[in-house]
Parts: structure tokens; C-alpha cells; sequence
């Protein structure tokens, strides 16, 4: 198959595998979606899901987080690692935004990407899962995966970020992302495959013999 032809496959069997695509960190609004995917750096969403609600009960919104000292915001999402970091862009960033914006979480990449702990990343998912803007945010899963079905050449995030927008019809973008992350951790993870265990590559490349090497993000 080419490029082309296993874009077009993914997005067919992934339709079949996870028709549905609940958002995997528990939010209620623009706000404690921004901040549960702050805390999701180098952090599992299983373990962010059991640190907001604690924060959240105090804090769901930036008027009610500036209330909070650092000190109190890093005790509470201290098991999500990088506390110290994460605690005080959560206090800077909501400080931010009841300044500049008027306590709302902007719909805007730029107005994003210049708060504190947002990256390109960060400011994706909630232009995409908040405001349905059409985004393909790129983690860990989807910089692997997409290197083992030969869709990038996975030079990095950036990269694998443009090769998948260019593959994958826009529409697609918002819902395609997390299937692909729901299908690396379920059916290929980079133990269980490597690029020769799972379906979608096997189906793909018959003949691959060798395990894919993937180049980290």
C-alpha cells in the first residue's frame, strides 16, 4: 500500500474499532480541559483524572483558581509530576486570563500558546475537544504509530503533526487523533508490536520483516 492507501484504510478500520471517542481527561468546561492537559505532560490521563477532581471542587474556573497560592495548587497535583512547574503555570496562566481576556479560555492558537505550560500540543486538544476547531494534536502515540504505518518520517512532532494534516481530510482531524491514540494503547504499544504484531500493520505491510524503528518525539 502507499501513503495514500493505508491513510485511507486506517481511518476505515478505526472507524469500525472506536466509534466513539470520549475525550480520555475528565473536564466540564474550556477551563479544567486547559488544565487537565497541563497536568498531562509526562503524566498519565488515568492519573490526572484522579488529581483534578480536588482541584477542580476548589477551582473550576480561572476566578476561582487565582483564590489558590501556588503552594496549594502544587500540594494537590503533586502526583502528576513536575509539580513545582505545572502548579505555578496553572496559577500565572488563570491570572492571565482574567486580566486579558476576561476570565475565558481563548478559542484562538495564539492567544493559547502565549499562556504559561501551554504548547502547541496543549493548545490543540482544547481548540479541538473544546471549541471543535479542527486540530490534530500529536503525542507520543501518534509520533510512533504514525512513523510504523510509514505515514511520516517522524523528524519530529511538527513534522508528523504536517504529514498527518496533509494525509487525513480536516474533518476527520478532530475524532481521527484520538482514535489513533485509543488504538496505540490497546492494540500497539511499543512493546506488544514494533511495527509487525498489530492488524493495521500486518494488514499494511505483509512483508515487513523487520521491526520498524521509530524515532522518539
Amino acid at each position: 500500500m502507499n501513503k495514500k492507501e493505508v491513510a485511507n484504510y486506517v481511518v476505515e478500520r478505526l472507524e469500525e474499532l472506536f466509534p466513539e471517542t470520549p475525550v480520555p481527561l475528565d473536564h466540564t468546561n474550556a477551563f479544567t480541559l486547559l488544565i487537565a492537559v497541563l497536568l498531562s505532560a509526562q503524566c498519565t490521563d488515568e492519573r490526572v483524572n484522579k488529581v483534578t477532581p480536588a482541584l477542580f471542587k476548589l477551582a473550576d474556573s480561572a476566578k476561582k483558581m487565582i483564590k489558590l497560592s501556588v503552594p496549594e495548587i502544587e500540594a494537590i497535583v503533586k502526583p502528576c509530576g513536575l509539580a513545582p512547574r505545572k502548579a505555578k503555570a496553572i496559577y500565572d496562566l488563570s491570572h492571565i486570563l482574567m486580566n486579558e481576556h476576561g476570565g475565558e479560555v481563548p478559542a484562538s492558537f495564539e492567544d493559547l500558546e502565549k499562556l504559561p505550560g501551554v504548547g502547541h500540543k496543549t493548545a490543540s486538544v482544547v481548540m479541538a475537544q473544546a471549541f471543535g476547531v479542527p486540530a490534530f494534536p500529536v503525542d507520543t502515540h501518534i509520533h510512533r504509530i504514525c512513523q510504523q504505518w510509514g505515514l511520516t518520517n517522524g523528524k519530529n512532532v511538527d513534522q508528523t503533526e504536517k504529514d498527518c494534516k496533509r494525509l487525513f481530510p480536516m474533518n476527520l482531524w478532530n475524532k481521527l487523533h484520538l482514535q489513533i491514540i485509543f488504538y496505540g494503547r490497546k492494540y500497539c504499544t511499543a512493546r506488544q508490536c514494533n511495527g509487525l504484531q498489530c492488524e493495521i500493520c500486518q494488514t499494511c505491510f505483509p512483508d515487513r520483516k523487520r521491526e520498524k524503528k521509530y524515532k522518539k518525539a
